[in-house]
């Protein structure tokens, strides 16, 4: 494959996401492990308890009702064909309640009550709207009682016996203080010796102007606990940054509540609120639902789309010398370089001219544009304007190196001209489209692209990919910004 404009390639700063997507991180998989199968445990107690809870109404309701010998085998004829339903609701409603958050958030009892009464009254709403018959509506207030107490007796017993195991294979949660010296000594007075049955493990503190680097190096950290007192917003982001680099979490216990807590997520603490905030990534269930999304319409796209490349690939090889295809070098996911597959639009000897077109640079910020460039071939000036030219990208998709939507990769010339907060487009994959591309595309500042990127990531949904790849074409036809 033939090297489109090389625009230089600068000297990338080392950063350990350059070495493993944090994805892929020790932190982050370990996580992910723990909490799947807290998950799996918790939904199965839950099914269990709907299961027992649901049996013993049916038996209390034979021995009251109707008080003959009990056939205890038969109680299900009636309510079995119900079971699925009710697990599925149960399981869903306990979801949306936040039921299976990690351990130290989650709601017990309180939260377990109101959810079982709430998938009774759904699955009574539905049973009317259907026409079911009923011999008895006691059943459904019987048996949400009893389910709910047989739920929080297991969920109740679960959290001891975890709580203990953890203790007993002495689990702790490794942290780093960040403060002045009274703020330090008052968050290892207040926090406690655990938290969510998790035993804490202060390996060392720092204080607000030093070097993260070395402390985050030497330790395998599960958290940092910052006190901002003192603390200015620049160096807080700057400590925060530093951290989600490592795969660390961060705890802020702010002087006032109003201070980075939109985005941060309330932790019960033991004399101290603490608010973690979250890196913007994807992970869990988030990954695994884009992942899977790519694999499917980026097969689909190759498998539909086959006929058309092998004739575009046919016409760029007769009306230009060199290849159909050139890696392109990108920055992508943790700022690793990565090869971006695209159908040439170029001449062959286009890295060569690179540096002499800088003057005519008509983009703002860290981008290259210019709306005639002379290298572009008549073939790839029409591929370039339909964006056709980046469909290769689809291969990248397939690959995990790219996402269908996210943040457009950047080249390395582009990419060495990057402010320190514009880099936080690189905790995602890169994506063939984005929020770039179907509002305004080159007519933007690069900052207000820059921005788009962290709106896109800060509020991802399965839907707005959709949503993005359909107004993608209609973007590109209307030819807005496009050279």
């Amino acid at each position: 494959m033939a090297a489109e404009p090389d625009p230089g390639t600068p000297e990338l700063v080392e950063d350990v996401r350059s070495t493993r997507p944090y994805i892929l991180s020790p932190t982050p998989l370990k996580t992910f492990v723990r909490r799947a199968g807290s998950v799996v445990a918790l939904m199965t107690i839950d099914i269990a308890g709907l299961v027992i809870g649901l049996y013993l109404a049916l038996a209390l309701r034979a021995v009251i009702v109707d008080p003959k010998p009990v056939l205890w085998g038969l109680l299900w004829d009636q309510e079995r064909d119900w079971l699925p339903f009710l697990i599925l609701l149960l399981v869903l409603v306990f979801w949306q309640a936040g039921l299976y958050k990690p351990r130290e958030t989650r709601e017990g009892a309180a939260r377990v009550v109101p959810s079982v009464l709430l998938v009774a009254a759904l699955s009574l709403a539905f049973a009317i709207g259907t026409g079911q018959h009923f011999t008895t509506f006691g059943l459904y207030v019987a048996g949400a009682l009893i389910v709910a107490l047989m739920v929080g007796i297991f969920r109740g017993s679960y959290e001891t016996i975890t709580g203990l195991l953890l203790h007993a294979a002495g689990v702790r949660r490794k942290a780093v203080l960040v403060g002045d010296e009274p703020q330090r000594t008052h968050l290892r007075e207040t926090l406690g010796s655990s938290r969510g049955g998790i035993d804490y493990d202060f390996v060392g503190e720092v204080g607000p102007g030093a070097d993260l680097d070395r402390a985050l190096a030497d330790h395998s950290l599960d958290e940092l606990v910052v006190a901002d007192a003192g603390i200015d917003e620049r160096r807080l982001l700057s400590i925060v940054e530093a951290a989600h680099r490592r795969g660390v979490k961060v705890r802020v216990a702010p002087r006032t509540t109003e201070l980075l807590v939109e985005r941060g997520e309330y932790v019960p603490g033991q004399g101290v609120p603490l608010f973690e905030l979250r890196p913007p990534i994807f992970q869990g269930a988030q990954w695994a639902t884009k992942r899977a999304f790519d694999l499917v319409v980026g097969t689909l796209i190759v498998v539909i789309g086959l006929p058309v490349w092998l004739l575009i690939a046919l016409v760029i090889k007769v009306t230009s010398a060199g290849s159909v295809f050139y890696a392109d070098e990108r920055i992508g996911l943790g700022e690793r370089p990565f090869s971006m597959l695209k159908f040439r639009t170029m001449v062959a000897d286009a890295a060569r001219e690179q540096a002499a077109l800088e003057r005519e640079n008509e983009a703002s910020g860290a981008l290259f544009k210019i709306r005639d460039d002379p290298r572009v071939t008549s073939v790839g000036r029409f591929l370039r304007r339909l964006s056709i030219d980046e469909v290769p990208n689809v291969i990248n998709v397939l690959r995990g190196e790219m996402s269908l939507v996210g943040p457009r990769p950047l080249p390395l010339r582009d990419y060495d001209r990057l402010e320190q907060w514009h880099r936080r487009r690189y905790n995602v994959l890169p994506g063939m489209t984005g929020l770039w591309q179907v509002a305004g595309r080159s007519d933007l500042t690069f900052d207000d692209l820059v921005r788009l990127d962290f709106y896109y990531i800060e509020n991802w949904s399965i839907w707005l990919d959709i949503s993005i790849l359909l107004r993608t074409p209609v973007a590109v036809f209307a030819r807005k910004g496009a050279y």
